[in-house]
């Protein structure tokens, strides 16, 4: 069976440093995500090393630089380069964030915020078609980190997003990491915004660490995926999947990232947590 057709349990976002450990890991429902922006080549080491995981376990793309909030027509030629990394590495999930980082033709090293307005919606429905046409892939929408409040919002988030299903045929990747952040820093109750969320579409969890900001402290949460998951997270986590039953979840970590042994421990609880939520009288 080709890994592509495995059914991905909990994953790891995959760092160069491990690829032997990733390569010799033989665990059920292991699978890894990279972000496809490394790998937009023809040949070489890089990708050679990407196949040759992706032979062994499923793989995921996660973009970062679509820019699918913004204003300036999608970058084609990257998308035509991705297009190629999917029929090569023939991915399980592939994912995009909910906002934009492209101005004047320049790529900003952030994923900064959307409005959500009626013409926010219509302009980032058409996009989305067009990523999905072009890739031939269902793309799974990220919902974003905020930072501060923003004025002129005309739908709640999760109603935005909903509707953006309803218009696209789009997934969601749920970051339970991010509803934290954004709900501590924001003074909104975390799972209220998880049991608002379109559940059914729901195609991807992300869980990672977060970290109180330099100046400001515990008063304003900053997503940094450079520490283990918070409780808070852990719960959130448990809470979806006992309501709505097992999803792939990905244990994001992109800084002080420890041993591969050390994140495999971390990724066994999640693993855990999957499992515990498919026993037939959580279903029940």
């Amino acid at each position: 069976m080709h890994p592509a057709t495995s059914t991905p349990g909990a994953g790891l976002g995959l760092k160069p440093q491990h690829f032997d450990a990733a390569l010799a890991a033989d665990v059920e429902g292991l699978w890894f995500e990279v972000h496809p922006e490394n790998y937009l080549v023809d040949g070489g080491p890089r990708l050679a090393w990407l196949e040759r995981i992706g032979a062994r376990h499923p793989l995921s793309l996660h973009g970062v630089a679509m820019s699918l909030g913004g204003t300036e027509p999608l970058d084609r030629p990257h998308l035509r380069r991705f297009r190629a990394l999917v029929d090569r590495l023939r991915p399980v999930l592939v994912s995009e964030h909910l906002a934009w980082s492209r101005m004047g033709g320049r790529y900003l090293p952030d994923l900064l915020p959307v409005l959500r307005t009626d013409a926010a919606l219509s302009r980032l429905a058409a996009r989305v078609d067009e990523v999905q046409q072009t890739l031939g892939r269902r793309l799974a929408i990220e919902n974003p980190s905020h930072y501060l409040r923003l004025d002129g919002h005309a739908w709640p988030e999760a109603d935005f997003l909903a509707e953006l299903v309803t218009r696209t045929g789009c997934g969601l990747l749920l970051d339970l990491n991010n509803v934290q952040v954004s709900c501590r820093n924001l003074g909104q109750d975390a799972w209220a915004y998880v049991d608002a969320f379109p559940a059914q579409a729901v195609m991807e969890l992300h869980i990672a660490g977060h970290a109180p900001d330099p100046v400001r402290g515990e008063a304003l949460l900053v997503d940094t995926h450079d520490r283990a998951v918070a409780p808070e997270v852990w719960t959130l986590l448990t809470q979806f999947l006992h309501r709505h039953g097992p999803r792939p979840v990905l244990l994001e970590r992109d800084e002080d990232v420890p041993a591969f042994t050390d994140l495999m421990a971390e990724r066994t609880r999640a693993q855990r947590c999957l499992d515990e939520a498919a026993l037939p009288e959580v279903l029940a």
